[in-house]
């Protein structure tokens, strides 16, 4: 058994957020039907190298980046455009529970797949619309993609180096964590609809994402008034809580509170520290960064990272090195928790995804399905869930509606 077995999600979104979410509830044993334009599917089956398997239609083959969200899916082609894809699409709605989107604010409406015409069609679907903006403000109308809401939602001001230009975080963060909202609040409004019967319009975006993500450093904006800034790898409220140059390389450090700030001048063989009055406290250490950084680099330069960590650890201080992509799925316990598991692709043969970071000790997410080849569900769908024959099935195909 699966915790969402039984539920169907018609997912009508692409590239990142929104295929994000609906992994994570094919993960946890939705039924997802992915649907994709014929001839292309989503976008990011393109966006590569590096590709696995055959190619097919304009692509030399199964980007990574599709194989990244797209696992538990089937592939459903249909072309939404045409009065056939249009009615393809509100008979699964009719037999769906929940129905994710990404397009633009307002594109769905103008082709009769809005939530109040399928909520009429059917009042038990929860009818998810991620977009970029919101469905309401001035904004709502504009696309959104990660980078631009990272810069236009505060992430890349407060993110780089202190005296260096502002940065992206190097995964597209605010797409990830909008999936994520997304599927949390999926799973809320299924749990309303235990209770009332009815389900409901569920409205995410980017930019309410970037804002929520601001969390502590917004706090800090919001109650204390001064702008944050830039600082690198420091944290904006507790010091030290960074990373340190080794004598060979680089390592993260965090001193929380005052008694680990005690432990680690011990450790690294500075007890004056502890009484030092630029130093003494966590708010001193704060309001005295640089020469406290300055402190600790010359000191760490002393010795290798592989012999600073282990008397760390010892010592009960949290580290850890700043390891590469390969070290990280090296690493004993990544290994330990399965975060990378392989799966058996249709024409790539095997291929490795990350694997689940929630552990269910009852019902535990599982790959059932490999991340699908373009349309490769068409027919399956039609026939099994809306009754379609065969040639009815061919006869869709003729006139362009799938």
């Amino acid at each position: 058994m699966h915790p969402l077995e039984g539920v169907r999600v018609l997912d009508l979104t692409r590239a990142l957020a929104g295929p994000y979410c609906t992994m994570m509830l094919g993960d946890l044993g939705a039924d997802v039907i992915k649907v994709e334009r014929p001839g292309r599917g989503d976008d990011s089956r393109g966006w590569g190298p590096p590709f696995a398997g055959e190619p097919y239609g304009p692509y030399p083959g199964e980007s990574a980046y599709f194989i990244a969200v797209n696992r538990n899916k089937r592939s459903l082609t249909a072309n939404l455009k045409s009065p056939e894809g249009q009615e393809v699409m509100r008979r699964l709605a009719g037999v769906s529970d929940v129905l994710v989107e990404n397009f633009r604010t307002g594109v769905l409406d103008s082709m009769g797949l809005g939530y109040e015409e399928l909520h009429a069609l059917n009042p038990r679907l929860v009818y998810c619309s991620i977009s970029g903006y919101g469905r309401t403000g001035p904004y709502a109308e504009r696309p959104g993609y990660d980078v631009i809401i990272q810069a236009e939602g505060g992430m890349m001001a407060i993110t780089g180096p202190e005296e260096g230009p502002p940065s992206r975080v190097g995964v597209p963060i605010v797409d990830i964590t909008a999936g994520m909202f997304a599927a949390t609040a999926v799973l809320a409004a299924l749990r309303a609809r235990d209770l009332t019967g009815e389900g409901q319009l569920v409205d995410v975006s980017l930019l309410d994402t970037q804002v929520a993500l601001l969390a502590n450093v917004a706090s800090n904006y919001l109650v204390g008034g001064a702008e944050p800034r830039r600082l690198g790898n420091a944290h904006p409220n507790i010091a030290p809580y960074e990373a340190f140059p080794a004598r060979d390389r680089w390592f993260a450090l965090a001193a929380a509170n005052e008694r680990q700030w005690a432990v680690l001048c011990d450790v690294i063989g500075r007890p004056e520290l502890k009484d030092d009055p630029r130093f003494a406290t966590n708010g001193a250490r704060v309001s005295n960064r640089p020469e406290l950084v300055t402190v600790l680099n010359d000191v760490f330069a002393a010795r290798d990272a592989d012999e600073w960590l282990p008397d760390l650890r010892e010592a009960g201080l949290p580290c850890g090195p700043i390891n590469t992509v390969p070290d990280v799925f090296d690493h004993p316990q990544a290994q330990a928790r399965d975060l990378a598991l392989e799966t058996e692709h249709p024409t790539a043969g095997p291929v490795r995804l990350t694997g689940f970071p929630y552990k269910l000790s009852q019902t535990p997410a599982e790959v059932r399905q490999p991340p699908p080849l373009l349309g490769q569900h068409t027919e399956e769908v039609l026939t099994e869930l809306l009754d379609y024959t065969a040639a009815e099935v061919a006869g869709l195909r003729e006139q362009g509606g799938i």
